[in-house]
């Protein structure tokens, strides 16, 4: 880790949506490689980066429990959307000569390699990115949840939760231009106010494991860069 880096290991959340940037659905590749690049230049500070994908731009488990969908197979198939944008990611990264480990909680071994937490601790310790695929493995857990549980068994220093906003709001900002931002929340506050940043059981582990969280705008350019200089962007979470 160099000396402009706050953090030696952390881990990215992305949700599905931010992967199709302004379409309707599917993936956009000028934005996964934008994000790749962003990824890139974290790798030039020197911290070790792991990545959890959600697979909402494809296919959402729980819309799909709701309109009467058995619940455990909407889950299984939305795991199945999150391998796609790994493997969408670890292509964009690859192109840009980052070495890149796709793992996957569900055994698919012509894709992805099965999910070892000393293989992955391994491979980031040797600068490559590891992208954490198919959730937990388990339906009704989501992948903010898969994305606590793997940023606490690497030991990361940080989840970046990246969103389209720049933080959290008491309300949604795109909806109600009256909502209040907030610089610093705890992790009570998150589950007293109901805010929308991860689910119960996700804040729940980082709570019990004091892992921070730092939810900032991924729409702008270099935001990642700057929560891992320890620049003041977003929300902070501790």
């Amino acid at each position: 880790m160099t000396a402009g880096a706050k953090y030696k290991r952390v881990l990215l959340k992305l949700s599905g949506e931010a992967l199709m940037g302004n379409q309707g659905y599917g993936i956009d590749h000028k934005v996964v490689i934008a994000i790749a690049q962003e990824i890139k230049e974290a790798i030039a500070l020197g911290v070790e980066v792991a990545v959890v994908i959600g697979g909402g731009n494809i296919f959402r488990g729980l819309e799909a429990s709701a309109k009467g969908m058995e619940r455990a197979s909407a889950d299984y198939m939305g795991m199945l959307a999150t391998v796609l944008n790994a493997l969408a990611l670890q292509n964009a990264l690859e192109k840009e000569g980052v070495i890149t480990r796709v793992q996957s909680a569900i055994e698919m071994r012509e894709l992805a390699e099965p999910y070892i937490r000393r293989r992955a601790i391994r491979h980031l310790e040797k600068n490559r990115v590891v992208i954490f695929a198919a959730g937990i493995g388990n339906p009704y857990f989501t992948t903010d949840t898969a994305a606590a549980l793997r940023a606490i068994e690497i030991g990361a220093g940080v989840i970046l939760k990246a969103t389209k906003v720049n933080g959290v709001y008491s309300d949604d900002p795109m909806k109600n231009p009256k909502a209040k931002k907030f610089d610093n929340l705890t992790y009570i506050d998150i589950l007293k106010k109901r805010l929308k940043v991860m689910d119960a059981t996700a804040i729940s582990l980082c709570m019990d494991n004091k892992l921070p969280i730092i939810v900032f705008n991924l729409r702008k350019r270099g935001n990642i860069k700057r929560a891992l200089k320890g620049e003041r962007i977003g929300t902070i979470v501790k």
